[in-house]
């Protein structure tokens, strides 16, 4: 069940549990096999790990460009958890990720006030969040309009399965809120039906491994 956008404590307490960093990236029906196998890795190399052991390796790992992640299954998702990664993000891996398919992800870097969001569907972005630049598009008198100067990065088709959400988080945040201090979760939700709640990430067991930098 989607959680009310003012049950707002959850958020503060996803980012405590992550620490500095993350990035959360949701794939819609594929099976963890072929997530691995389009991101060009090997899932049975993968080692299986908890949300500790899966910080400590990325943290030990980082040099901001970490492609270190772990995987789990979700309902009809799979969702990969990077601390400090920028998997998701990097738009050379999501776009062809995304093939015949569904992906949204979140992230955000403390260090550095970062953060991004996007909605890809089959190689092409619906919607996103670009650090400095703000919300692809958004919601004006009960309209989705598009916001950036740049349509032809985007899909023709507009994100209007998001009106709601953004009405919301309208509603309950205060202007120029950052995505990751609310609204990117709301967002994510509204479009994979997951609540993502501490409890979920820390209970779950992750098959961990990493991928070469396409940078």
């Amino acid at each position: 069940m989607i959680a009310t956008p003012d049950d707002n404590t959850r958020f503060s307490d996803v980012s405590s549990a992550m620490g500095d960093g993350y990035c959360f990236t949701y794939v819609r029906g594929l099976a963890l096999e072929e997530v691995a196998t389009r991101l060009g890795g090997w899932l049975g190399e993968f080692t299986p790990m908890t949300l500790e052991e899966l910080a400590g390796v990325a943290y030990s790992r980082y040099d901001g460009k970490n492609m270190f992640f772990g995987a789990v299954a979700i309902e009809d998702w799979v969702l990969l958890v990077e601390p400090l990664g920028s998997l998701g993000v990097t738009e050379e891996i999501i776009l062809p990720l995304s093939a015949r398919t569904r992906l949204v992800s979140q992230y955000y870097l403390d260090i550095k006030c970062m953060d991004y969001f996007y909605w890809i569907e089959d190689g092409k972005i619906r919607f996103e969040y670009m650090n400095q630049d703000g919300y692809s598009h958004w919601i004006k008198d009960g309209k989705i309009q598009l916001e950036f100067p740049y349509p032809e990065r985007y899909s023709e088709e507009m994100p209007d399965e998001l009106a709601e959400t953004m009405q919301r988080i309208d509603s309950v945040f205060p202007p120029h809120t950052y995505p990751h201090e609310g609204p990117a979760f709301l967002l994510a939700e509204s479009l994979t039906g997951i609540t993502l709640r501490p409890q979920l990430l820390e209970e779950s067991t992750y098959l961990c491994g990493g991928i070469p930098s396409p940078r």
